[in-house]
C-alpha cells in the first residue's frame, strides 16, 4: 500500500509542479510538502481535505484507501471520471461515446 507521501509526490509529478508551486497553492509551506512527501508530517483534517480539493480527488484516495486503477502512479478515481464526463461539454461527451462504443466492438 502506497503511503500518504507518496500518493501526494505521484499527484504532484503528474501535474507537473514543484513542492513550492504545490505549497504556494495550499498555502503552506515548501518544507511542509516536503515533510508531507517524506512521510515525516501528516495533515491535519482541513489540509487532507484542501489538498484533496486541489487534486481532485478523495481523501480517501490520499490516504491510500481507495485505488480504482493500477499501482503504477496512473491512478484515476471512477467516481471522478464519471463526474468530469458529467460536466463536460456536450460535444466532448459525444466522443467519449464514439470512443466507448468503439472499445465495446473491439472485446467483441
Amino acid at each position: 500500500m502506497k503511503t500518504f507521501g507518496n500518493i501526494i509526490r505521484d499527484l504532484r509529478k503528474q501535474k507537473g509542479i514543484t513542492q513550492k508551486e504545490l505549497a504556494h497553492s495550499l498555502q503552506l509551506s515548501e518544507s511542509t510538502i516536503g515533510m508531507y512527501e517524506r512521510n515525516e508530517r501528516q495533515p491535519d483534517y482541513n489540509t487532507l481535505i484542501r489538498i484533496a480539493d486541489y487534486f481532485n480527488v478523495s481523501t480517501d484516495f490520499l490516504l491510500g484507501r481507495d485505488f480504482n486503477g493500477t499501482e503504477d502512479g496512473n491512478k484515476i478515481e471512477l467516481d471522478q471520471w464519471l463526474k468530469d464526463i458529467k460536466f463536460a461539454p456536450s460535444q466532448k461527451r459525444e466522443e467519449l461515446k464514439r470512443f466507448w462504443k468503439f472499445l465495446m466492438q473491439e472485446e467483441e
